[in-house]
């Protein structure tokens, strides 16, 4: 790892020692331990309503794919009926090298982090082109009746554990609302009625229009690979006045975020009805 302060996108190795101190925002992502029996590997075709207009798979997109691989591994290891709802906290996706149109997508699945009621899971996302995205998502076991976490049982949290030395994650926020009073632009977001899911708020995948939403409006931000991170804060439900607060942090100011960053431009969305925090975003050049 480059003592400037550069984020790695394809974790550590044994020629990097340093790769263990990146953390918070400018983590390195553990390597998909491949092979590997308990790596999920699944591959599916690319589709018209995955890309953009010029082609690319988008961050909504590849978050869907990312829900819907995670809910294929379940049901391949049999918890699908004990272990049904899941939310996520955070989610951290890399776009190293876009993935176009008409490609087949190879996604790997697997833990890369537990605790006794949440975990952390990996998705390496490949095109046979060459295109990658990376992600990494904390999810959060949610009991059925009270609508709380919930335990892992011990079986699953034995299967999970076998591709991760990691067993007592703890829940710590990356990121910080911003203001406002501050904003460089504010504007609305429409939440509409096909934004809501079974659990009757706006789907995690939506959050990542607003991104595509801003990448489109400043598309210099796609000439480089781009990592772009969400927490979630509070759900957004329909009829909710869903608003998006823009803050850009030049280079130089952004120590706020942490050593390795300082060095380049951040910019944070946050997503507000009325006061209340809802979720905030965060993109920066990797």
């Amino acid at each position: 790892m480059a003592v400037s302060g550069s984020v790695s996108n394809t974790g550590g190795s044994a020629e990097d020692p340093s790769h263990s101190l990146r953390t918070g925002l400018a983590k390195t992502m553990m390597p998909v331990p491949d092979p590997h029996p308990d790596v999920f590997d699944t591959q599916w075709p690319l589709r018209v309503a995955d890309v953009d207009r010029r082609g690319r798979l988008k961050f909504d997109a590849a978050t869907r794919h990312i829900q819907d691989v995670g809910s294929d591994q379940l049901r391949e290891m049999g918890y699908d009926e004990t272990h049904p709802l899941w939310i996520v906290r955070r989610t951290m996706i890399d776009l190293i090298e876009p993935i176009e149109f008409k490609d087949i997508l190879r996604l790997r699945r697997w833990c890369s982090g537990t605790s006794n009621r949440w975990c952390e899971m990996r998705v390496r996302i490949d095109g046979r082109k060459g295109g990658l995205m990376e992600s990494e998502a904390f999810w959060i076991n949610i009991n059925r009746e009270t609508q709380g976490p919930s335990r892992i049982s011990d079986d699953f949290l034995a299967g999970l554990r076998r591709t991760t030395t990691v067993d007592r994650l703890r829940w710590k926020a990356y990121l910080t609302a911003g203001g406002r009073d501050t904003a460089d632009e504010t504007r609305d977001y429409p939440v509409r009625a096909s934004d809501i899911d079974i659990f009757d708020h706006m789907n995690n995948s939506v959050y990542w229009s607003v991104v595509e939403e801003y990448l489109d409006a400043h598309p210099d931000l796609l000439g480089a690979p781009l990592r772009v991170t969400i927490e979630h804060d509070l759900p957004v439900a329909l009829g909710d006045k869903l608003e998006i607060l823009t803050h850009v942090h030049p280079a130089g100011s952004t120590d706020a975020f942490g050593d390795y960053l300082v060095d380049r431009t951040v910019t944070t969305l946050t997503y507000v009805v009325g006061d209340e925090v809802k979720a905030v975003a965060c993109l920066f050049a990797l």
